[in-house]
């Protein structure tokens, strides 16, 4: 029996539940409402035992002097990257190490059906469903310290502006030698560390980052809500912004991303993630809200740079970021075999790009990465990777729907169950847009939450508002607030201008 629920709030903005038999409940409930795997079948994890001792195949170049480093969220075991960064001439000369499947996952086996049907790894608070057993994703295959591993090896020079213009991709043994998370290596690069493959990690990371903008790509500055459990068993509930390391280890992900799209585009074969632009009248009025909520959108000044400006702490500048994730819609895969598909962009990098980074988590990655080696190498794209390309757009989004469909509910419930003991309780919220049926979808900081709620008070988006809590059902993973009064602008941070359109806003 677990232990009753308690929840917490802190001066955070995190709220803590111990997880009782109705949440942990909830959770199996989603798992199968949504139809995820449960356990492997025997004959799937027989072959992994198998295969786990004696890989297929194992490359004959040898990187092990290198020594990559590993950043990962802590606790993490499936270690998709590996990396390591130094200075060459005229810029940066970086080596991204990929796992290597091919050597654990033969074509038609067990594994690769057993994957097929999964697709990619599945996320729950209290446990996760791996697309591939442990004793390959975890173990024979993770690029784990201190372990010779089979890899691709991405081998890329990054001018001084950012720009990559060299890029080659071959199987090799690689070993890691340093783990990290993010904040130990976010600490490093604030106490200027003499790492240099630690220190050069920012240096590149921001050079891709101002490179992105003259491309015209756009990040967007969400603030990430998160279910976590820690050491004592509570599911911890927060808004966590990413911190900077995260977002220059991501630029090293996206541009061999980039590198391996490129390599498709040209040779007229592979399978790219694809992300249609927003079109003019969408951006049109997203510009108008930007007005209507007083955040000066300078002349001249691209929508990328923009976001950038975006204050998470700000309420009108919340709610924009909100109203962003509007502009970019239609996800997908695209597999092309003779013709580059017409449309093969990713509208918010800017840029053609393939998943290449993650193949002990996602299904496309392992062909990606195959096609990728075999164009950089001259040799023709293996029989199995290009009969097997054109199923995985539909595997890709059906599972992808799955995925955000569990953790969407997943959060939902540990929301309900943070706020249970809480009902007819009054909190503060920033309405961040506006739903359907006369709903207002609110964004509370503490606990972090983001509720739909119903109102008779005449409220805008952007706006500070009282909303009383109506229901917080568990079972259902339902929970709702009421408005009961609109309290206006809160004081902008350091530097942010308060909206001189807001009649409530305090004095400048």
């Amino acid at each position: 029996m677990a232990q009753p629920m308690r929840a917490r709030y802190s001066d955070t903005g995190i709220a803590a539940v111990l997880a009782d038999d109705r949440l942990l409940a909830r959770f199996d409930a989603i798992r199968a409402e949504f139809t995820v795997p449960e356990a492997f079948p025997p004959e799937v994890l027989a072959e992994a035992d198998q295969i786990a001792g004696a890989p297929m195949e194992w490359p004959e170049r040898d990187e092990t002097a290198v020594p990559f480093l590993t950043i990962d969220p802590p606790g993490s075991m499936d270690l998709d990257q590996a990396v390591h960064i130094e200075r060459a001439e005229g810029g940066f000369r970086v080596r991204y190490a990929i796992a290597y499947l091919p050597a654990f996952v033969a074509p038609g086996g067990a594994i690769d059906g057993e994957a097929h049907r999964r697709g990619q790894t599945i996320y729950a608070p209290d446990e996760r469903t791996p697309l591939h057993p442990p004793q390959v994703s975890e173990n024979a295959a993770s690029l784990l310290p201190d372990q010779v591993r089979a890899a691709y090896v991405w081998d890329m020079h990054v001018k001084d502006d950012g720009e990559g213009d060299q890029k080659t991709v071959y199987r090799a043994l690689v070993r890691s030698v340093d783990r990290f998370d993010y904040e130990q290596v976010q600490a490093m690069i604030d106490a200027g560390t003499d790492d240099d493959r630690v220190a050069l990690l920012k240096e590149v990371g921001e050079r891709r980052i101002t490179f992105e903008q003259r491309r015209g790509g756009a990040s967007l500055p969400m603030p990430e809500q998160q279910v976590t459990q820690d050491e004592a068993g509570k599911f911890v509930l927060g808004f966590r912004p990413p911190l900077p390391a995260e977002e220059w280890n991501a630029q090293i992900s996206l541009m061999t991303g980039m590198a391996a799209a490129e390599l498709m585009v040209e040779a007229r074969t592979g399978i790219l993630r694809t992300l249609p632009a927003p079109d003019e009248q969408a951006v049109e009025r997203f510009r108008r809200q930007a007005k209507t909520l007083g955040v000066q959108w300078q002349e001249g000044e691209s929508y990328g740079a923009f976001l950038r400006r975006l204050d998470r702490t700000n309420p009108h500048h919340l709610a924009l970021i909100y109203d962003a994730t509007g502009l970019f819609r239609g996800s997908g895969y695209v597999a092309f075999d003779g013709e580059v598909p017409p449309a093969p962009e990713h509208g918010a990098l800017a840029s053609t790009y393939a998943h290449v980074t993650a193949p002990l988590r996602r299904l496309v990655d392992r062909f990606g990465l195959a096609i990728a080696e075999a164009l950089a190498a001259g040799r023709p794209v293996p029989k199995w990777v290009r009969s097997g390309i054109g199923v995985l757009p539909e595997i890709m989004a059906a599972t992808g729907r799955t995925a955000s469909g569990v953790e969407r509910a997943c959060t939902d419930a540990v929301e309900a169950a943070v706020l249970s003991q809480y009902v007819g309780d009054t909190f503060d919220a920033v309405v961040v847009d506006q739903g359907q049926k006369g709903a207002w979808l609110l964004q509370l900081t503490d606990p972090a939450v983001v509720a739909h709620a119903g109102t008779e008070v005449k409220v805008a988006v952007g706006d500070l508002v009282a909303a009383r809590l109506t229901e917080a059902d568990v079972t259902a993973g339902v929970v709702r607030f009421h408005i009961t009064a609109r309290k206006g602008a809160v004081p902008a941070p350091a530097g942010v201008p308060a909206s001189p359109e807001d009649p409530l806003a305090p004095p400048a």
